[in-house]
């Protein structure tokens, strides 16, 4: 049974995993928000090779080593794929069931909103996470 899958807003792009993700964390970085257009990226890294894709993707580099890959019919932002490292990160809220994400740290909380109240009792970075 796979117990990761989700998709876009219009069904165009679905994906799913079976595998248990590498880590679950919250990026609160200025190019998540841009990106997602939200506070935070609320996201699951997984192995690239460990989720399938079906459906049209397209992507934009946020950075040289960073590609963004979203819907190109309804605009949906789903993941974020560093090929280098062999990783990808997949947008909580595209989760057919977001309460799977069980997130297990906060990272670049210096770029957090005011507005955000970390009161989880997670670990919290105001940078980079620990390698």
């Amino acid at each position: 049974m796979t117990k990761y899958q989700g998709g876009c807003l219009c069904g165009a792009v679905r994906y799913r995993s079976e595998a248990e993700p590498i880590n679950e964390r919250v990026c609160h970085c200025r190019l998540c928000q841009r990106a997602i257009g939200a506070a935070f990226n609320a996201r699951l890294l997984f192995r690239v090779d460990d989720v399938t894709i079906d459906g049209p993707v397209a992507t934009v580099n946020s950075t040289p080593d960073l590609k963004r890959g979203f819907c190109p019919v309804c605009g949906t932002t789903m993941f974020s794929r560093r090929d280098s490292r062999g990783i990808l990160g997949v947008t909580s809220g595209s989760l057919d069931d977001p309460s799977l994400f069980k997130p297990d740290m906060h990272f670049w909380t210096a770029s957090k909103q005011p507005w955000v109240m970390l009161d989880d009792g997670l670990p919290q970075y105001e940078g980079a996470p620990p390698a």
